[in-house]
C-alpha cells in the first residue's frame, strides 16, 4: 500500500527491515502442522536470529544513539524488573525469555529516533504483515487440507509457517483497520486499499476468529469517531456502518450467531471453550507472597498444560501483581495521550491499535512478552511521539536567502 509523505528526517531502509525482523520474531514458533514439517528448533533459530538482526539493523542505522522520550518504552524497560527478578530461581528458559524481551525493548529503543508522530511505520506494519497473509494464502492453495484442517475445526492455519487461527485472524484485523483509516485521510488510493484489505477480510473470515473480529469492529468504530468531528468522509463512512449494521443484524441475525458460535454449545460459548475453568484454578492456585507480587518467573503462557488465553492472568501469573501494574500502565498512558491529542489520522490510526490490543487482551496473550501485541503497541506509541524539532522547522531554500531587501530597510540612520 502506497502513501505520499515527506519527512525532514528520513529513515533509512534498515529501518523498515529492521522493524520487518522484529515483527518476524514474534511470529511463533509453534502452531499448525504444516506441509513440510519444519523442526521448532529451526523456527527459533530463525525467529531468534531475526531479533539479534533487528538490534544489529537498528543499531547500525542509530551509531549515536539518539533516542525518542518515550513512556510505553521506558514502561517495558521497566517491566524487565519483575521479569528477571522471578525468573532468576526458575531456570535457563525462564532466563533467555528475559534476554529475548531485553534485546527486544532495546530495538525499540534505537527505532524511537524515526517515532515522528507520522505514517512511516504503519506502512512497514501493512506491509510486512500483508507479506505473511500472501504466505497463509499460498498455503491455502497448496494445500487446503493442511490449511483447513479438522483438528482446530476447519479454521484456516498456516500450511507453510505454523500459524493459528488466532494470529492470522490478528494480522488480518489490523491490517483492514490500518489500510480503512489510511483510504478514510486519503494517503492511499481506492485501488491499492481494496487489493490489500479485501484478502485480508476473507482470510479473517476463513479463521473463524471472534476476538479479531469484535476487535476490528470496536477498534474501527472508535477511531473513525475520532475522526467524526474533522473528516466528512469519516461522518459518512460511519454513517454507511451503522447502516448496514442495523440491516445485517435483522437480515443476518441467525447467520452471525451461527458464525459466532463455531457450531458450540451455548455452555461452552459461555465459559469462553473452557477458558474460564484454566482462569479459575489459576487464580484459586496458593502462592508465596513473592510469588503474588514478582510472579513465577516468564515461561510459555501456560497453566497446569493448559493455555492461560488471557493477557492480564498471563501477567500476574508469570511477572505478578507488579507486572500486571506495569503493563496497565503503559496501556492507560497511550490512551490517555491518544485522547488529548488533536484530531489526526496518526492519533486514529493509534486509537485502534490501542483499543484493538486492548479487547484482544481478554482472550490472547502477549501484553507482558514480546509479541505482535506489543509491536502493535509500539507502532501506536510512534503515531503518538511528537513530531521532532528538526521535522517542524523549514529549511532555509536558496531563493529565501537571495529575497531582494527593500530600500527602505537598507537605509542606517
Amino acid at each position: 500500500m502506497r502513501t505520499a509523505e515527506g519527512h525532514a528526517d528520513e529513515a533509512p531502509r534498515t529501518v523498515g527491515t529492521a522493524w520487518a525482523l522484529l515483527a518476524l520474531n514474534v511470529l511463533g514458533s509453534a502452531g499448525a502442522k504444516t506441509v513440510v514439517t519444519i523442526p521448532r528448533s529451526l523456527i527459533q533459530m530463525v525467529t531468534m536470529g531475526a531479533l539479534v538482526g533487528a538490534f544489529a539493523l537498528a543499531l547500525t542505522a542509530n551509531l549515536r544513539l539518539r533516542i525518542r522520550p518515550s513512556a510505553f518504552v521506558f514502561l517495558l524497560t521497566l517491566l524487565l524488573v519483575p521479569s528477571l527478578v522471578s525468573s532468576v530461581d526458575v531456570g535457563a528458559g525462564a532466563l533467555f525469555r528475559c534476554a529475548r524481551l531485553s534485546l527486544f525493548v532495546a530495538t525499540l529503543w534505537l527505532l524511537s529516533r524515526w517515532w515522528d508522530g507520522s505514517l512511516r511505520f504503519v506502512r512497514y506494519h501493512i506491509r510486512w504483515y500483508f507479506a505473511v497473509l500472501v504466505l497463509v494464502a499460498a498455503g491455502l492453495v497448496i494445500s487446503p487440507g493442511t490449511a483447513m484442517p479438522e483438528y482446530y475445526g476447519g479454521r484456516l492455519v498456516g500450511a507453510l509457517w505454523p500459524l493459528t487461527p488466532p494470529q492470522i485472524g490478528q494480522y488480518s484485523a489490523v491490517i483492514i483497520g490500518l489500510g480503512v483509516l489510511l483510504l478514510l485521510g486519503r494517503r492511499t488510493t481506492g485501488a491499492s486499499t481494496a487489493v490489500v484489505v479485501v484478502p485480508s477480510l476473507v482470510l479473517l473470515a476463513m479463521t473463524h476468529t471472534r476476538t479479531a473480529t469484535l476487535g476490528l469492529i470496536i477498534g474501527l468504530v472508535l477511531a473513525i469517531g475520532s475522526l467524526f468531528l474533522t473528516s466528512a468522509a469519516a461522518r459518512r463512512v460511519f454513517a454507511w456502518a451503522v447502516l448496514c449494521a442495523s440491516v445485517a443484524a435483522v437480515v443476518f441475525g441467525s447467520a452471525l450467531r451461527a458464525w459466532f458460535l463455531r457450531g458450540q454449545s451455548q455452555e461452552n460459548f459461555s465459559n469462553l471453550t473452557g477458558r474460564a475453568k484454566v482462569w479459575d484454578a489459576l487464580l484459586a492456585a496458593p502462592r508465596t507472597t513473592g510469588e503474588k507480587v514478582f510472579g513465577t518467573g516468564l515461561g510459555d503462557k501456560s497453566f497446569g498444560g493448559l493455555p492461560i488465553d488471557n493477557s492480564w492472568l498471563a501477567v500476574y501469573n508469570e511477572q505478578g501483581l507488579l507486572g500486571v501494574g506495569i503493563v496497565a500502565a503503559f496501556v492507560i498512558v497511550l490512551g490517555g495521550v491518544a485522547l488529548l491529542r488533536p484530531p489526526s489520522l496518526s492519533r486514529a490510526c493509534a486509537i485502534f491499535l490501542i483499543s484493538y490490543c486492548g479487547i484482544s487482551s481478554y482472550t490472547e496473550v502477549g501484553l507482558g512478552d514480546a509479541s505482535a501485541y506489543l509491536l502493535h503497541l509500539a507502532l501506536a506509541a510512534s503515531l503518538l511521539a511528537a513530531p521532532s524539532p528538526t521535522a517542524a522547522a523549514p529549511l532555509p531554500t536558496a531563493a529565501a536567502s537571495r529575497r531582494r531587501i527593500p530600500l527602505w530597510a537598507r537605509r542606517v540612520t
